[in-house]
């Protein structure tokens, strides 16, 4: 394969968040969001033909849907029905990947998708909510992306409003372990990481081209691990963007990553 010399920031983030599903096998991916669908999508376009994926609604698919409008003789691809009983069985069984965009995610790599400030009772910005996060933080693993890289994201202390499970011994639930916690990869405009440092700190996974360490951690709240050597993420192909393209004819990629940067900015 050919690497790609003029790609943008949300071409690479797609790239490397399309990692998080590339070994996992036959689970069903859920991308919540321009960037995680198409990185599930590339992923069981390329490295993953096994993934499961459904068309949002009650079908499984086994080519993924186009983002936006399609044209009025396109044919889903779909093969069989998956209801919301067969979904809830799916988490239940840890046979499940999600991939969403938290507001804040704390050094224990708790989440929060519900409140900010004030207090529980009267927050001062009331968000989507926790919904179903709780449980399948705790049934199966999850990842994250972050448009914007910052302390307001990667905050001091503990989230506003956890809606959802991380390495913190305080608030696992019942009979759980940390074990049973796996946040697999965070993908931000400036790098990727995951929790795989020293009891379970978050640790630099490769920096965006351009990116230095330092930016990072000015931009992170708490300490980061960084290990001895640490790669440039990886850039797109030529045949990855390609498959974005088809993926996403109409280019909403280009708006989830304020002023669509290029992919590399040295």
């Amino acid at each position: 394969m050919t690497a790609a010399t003029d790609y943008t920031l949300a071409e690479l983030c797609i790239v490397a968040a399309s990692q998080a599903f590339a070994n996992e096998g036959e689970v069903l991916a859920t991308g919540i969001g321009v960037v995680p669908r198409l990185a599930a999508s590339l992923a069981m376009k390329t490295s993953n033909p096994d993934l499961m994926m459904t068309d949002s609604e009650a079908w499984m698919l086994s080519e993924p849907n186009p983002l936006g409008a399609r044209p009025a003789d396109f044919v889903p691809a779909t093969e069989s029905w998956m209801g919301f009983s067969r979904i809830f069985d799916n988490v239940w069984s840890g046979r499940r990947h999600a991939m969403l965009g938290p507001t804040q995610i704390d050094r224990f790599g708790q989440s929060n998708t519900s409140a900010l400030g004030g207090t529980y009772e009267k927050p001062k910005t009331m968000m989507l909510g926790a919904r179903g996060f709780p449980g399948n933080s705790i049934s199966h693993p999850n990842s994250f992306f972050v448009p914007a890289h910052n302390t307001r994201v990667f905050m001091d202390g503990e989230c506003d409003f956890v809606s959802s499970i991380g390495y913190n011994p305080a608030r696992l639930p019942k009979g759980h372990s940390l074990d049973d916690v796996d946040i697999r990869l965070v993908i931000t405009n400036l790098c990727v990481m995951d929790f795989g440092g020293p009891d379970h700190q978050v640790r630099l996974v490769s920096l965006h081209p351009g990116v230095t360490v330092e930016e990072v951690q000015e931009n992170t709240a708490y300490p980061i691990h960084v290990p001895d050597d640490v790669p440039v993420t990886t850039a797109p192909t030529t045949e990855q963007l390609a498959v974005i393209a088809a993926l996403d004819p109409h280019n909403q990629r280009a708006y989830q990553i304020k002023d669509n940067p290029p992919g590399n900015r040295a």
